[in-house]
């Protein structure tokens, strides 16, 4: 897949549909890669030029020394849309991609189209449960990224869901075993960090939020929060836990194309 170099780091992305569609910007979760959107992309790409991307520390993009700051991923963003000379665009981000997602809606918003926040919050988790899990990793590093995936199946999906399907969850969970410690631990400190409570109004795009009914790690409640501090979004709720867009693939992705084509 091509790159493009920024100042400090260079971005590992991928574009799909045709060149002179909207363009729309899909950012993944703490953990994954681009390769997180493989289902929604045949459909979103009927109808957009869609950009997907891997964050700072994440895949095939640079792992540069952190911590990082959701500032600077959101950054990162407009470096990449810049260097492929893309003035407007949608965006459609998950968990900690939702988080650069209001960044940019607070600081970017003459450029944004439309807004998609999935399974995420103004303010995810407490100092204390990300400083614990960075010093897990800093502590076991490979091992420590490996037992996570096995962890992390129970936060990311019901479940029933991967009960009935082992190989969908399991392509998702070896991403989290295949990033880097370190740029791993980068990204949870700007996740730790990030706090748009008394932002969202700021936010003027039209959004929309999408949540997981059985999300233990960002609730309904989290989405009803950034719902009604940012005006005239919409809310949508999915039968699924954090990986919405992998649990509830066809629902997802019917809903936010619904949105996102207007």
């Amino acid at each position: 897949m091509p790159t493009v170099q920024l100042a400090d780091a260079s971005l590992n992305y991928r574009l799909d549909g045709a060149a002179g569609a909207p363009v729309l910007v899909l950012s993944n979760s703490l953990g994954t890669s681009l390769g997180m959107w493989d289902e929604q992309v045949p459909a979103f790409a009927e109808h957009f030029h869609v950009l997907r991307y891997d964050t700072r520390g994440h895949g095939g993009s640079s792992v540069t020394d952190g911590p990082y700051t959701i500032e600077q991923l959101g950054c990162d963003v407009l470096g990449l849309l810049d260097a492929l000379g893309i003035e407007k665009f949608s965006f459609c981000g998950l968990s900690m991609g939702g988080l650069i997602g209001q960044w940019l809606g607070v600081h970017a918003g003459e450029r944004l189209q439309r807004l998609v926040l999935c399974n995420t919050g103004a303010k995810i988790g407490s100092d204390q449960i990300w400083n614990e899990r960075i010093a897990q990793v800093l502590k076991g590093r490979e091992q420590a990224m490996r037992d996570m995936r096995d962890a992390s199946i129970a936060r990311w999906f019901t479940p029933a869901f991967a009960e009935r399907h082992p190989a969908a969850a399991g392509r998702i969970t070896a991403m989290i075993a295949g990033t880097s410690p370190d740029g791993y631990v980068a990204n949870c400190a700007a996740v730790r960090d990030a706090d748009f409570r008394e932002q969202l109004g700021a936010i003027k795009a039209a959004t929309m939020v999408v949540c997981g009914q059985q999300d233990p790690v960002t609730t309904v409640e989290h989405g009803e929060f950034m719902q009604q501090r940012i005006a005239g979004a919409d809310l949508v709720t999915l039968d699924a836990a954090h990986l919405s867009n992998v649990e509830a693939g066809e629902a997802f992705t019917l809903r936010v194309l619904d949105f996102l084509r207007g």
